[in-house]
């Protein structure tokens, strides 16, 4: 029974101290105004070719890019409905070529650069049809580069091959499988699997490349596995779920079936805090990236073991029933 009762400790040891270690600050970067590295409303975040960092920074109608730790590389855009100029970009993600796909919300278009900024196309209009959209606010890339868009007006996911020729689509209004409610964010598996974060439903739901339903997890809420307007998601090499729970102030992280791993975060303006954060995504090195939208700053963390405490040494958990 000792046995039994100690590898249950275990158990919920791990649990709490998130596999055995924990995500902690490690950087940030920005401050509201329009100045090179200055944001006005960061919506998403995505991390490119290298480790490149890039930033739809909404209100100020551009893209930013930065090295890891925020140095300013450059930007792109301007205000208006012409090639590279945008209304409200929402969101940003960076293709296995480089290539950075921007979800033009209010031009209900998508846009295409090289990893420099450079225009190279754009498809859209808006309506209910094929490759139209009422408000396109997220993307998502494939490894085979399929793209992936949230059409939140719609209440469906759209997805495309290159140069934006339509393949398929799925979803309408509601709370039932593969139905959406102001759905937000969107992220693709290593296995192509797609994962929608279903803002308005309180949950994420995840499906083939194809959009059939496979699962779900989560209900509105603030305990574990629990959401308040979750909005970005992003997909760790392993596989691992990471959740901008946005109006708990918080990420969470789960396994790619929605079992829950661990979180970090509380409101506020300090370090490893966030205001109304979006946007989330991990970079080759593992770090995590969080758009913290309120504070107008763009947050990254590491993963740290803790120290003592591994797989193959129950020493802290025998110690609890000497």
């Amino acid at each position: 029974m000792k046995r039994v009762l100690i590898f249950a400790a275990a158990a919920a040891l791990v649990a709490a101290d998130g596999a055995f270690g924990a995500w902690v600050y490690a950087g940030k970067w920005g401050s509201k105004g329009t100045g090179n590295g200055q944001f006005a409303l960061p919506l998403d975040v995505a991390i490119g070719l290298g480790g490149t960092v890039y930033v739809a920074d909404m209100e100020n109608n551009r893209i930013q890019y930065f090295t890891s730790s925020g140095y300013f590389l450059g930007k792109w855009g301007s205000k208006g409905t012409g090639n590279g100029e945008f209304d409200g970009p929402e969101g940003v993600a960076v293709g296995g070529d480089g290539y950075a796909y921007v979800a033009d919300a209010k031009n209900n278009r998508i846009q295409y650069f090289t990893p420099v900024g450079s225009f190279l196309g754009k498809w859209g209009s808006k309506g209910t049809g094929n490759g139209q959209f009422m408000g396109p606010v997220d993307v998502g890339i494939s490894s085979f580069e399929i793209v992936y868009v949230v059409d939140i007006g719609n209440c469906r996911i759209q997805y495309f091959g290159a140069g934006g020729y339509f393949l398929g689509k799925w979803g309408s209004e509601g709370s039932g499988d593969g139905q959406f409610k102001t759905a937000r964010g969107i992220a693709i598996g290593p296995g192509g699997n797609v994962y929608v974060a279903d803002t308005g439903n309180s949950r994420i739901q995840y499906f083939t490349s194809g959009g059939s339903f496979l699962g779900k997890w989560g209900s509105y809420g603030s305990g574990n596995g629990q959401f308040k307007a979750a909005r970005g998601i992003a997909i760790g090499s392993g596989g691992n779920v990471y959740v901008a729970d946005t109006a708990n102030h918080r990420v969470q992280y789960f396994t790619s079936s929605g079992s829950f791993l661990g979180k970090w975060g509380s409101r506020g303006s300090g370090d490893g805090q966030f205001r109304a954060h979006n946007g989330v995504d991990v970079a080759p090195d593992g770090n995590v990236y969080v758009a913290d939208t309120g504070n107008n700053r763009i947050q990254y963390f590491k993963w740290v073991p803790y120290a003592g405490l591994e797989p193959s040494s129950l020493g802290r958990v025998k110690a609890l029933f000497k």
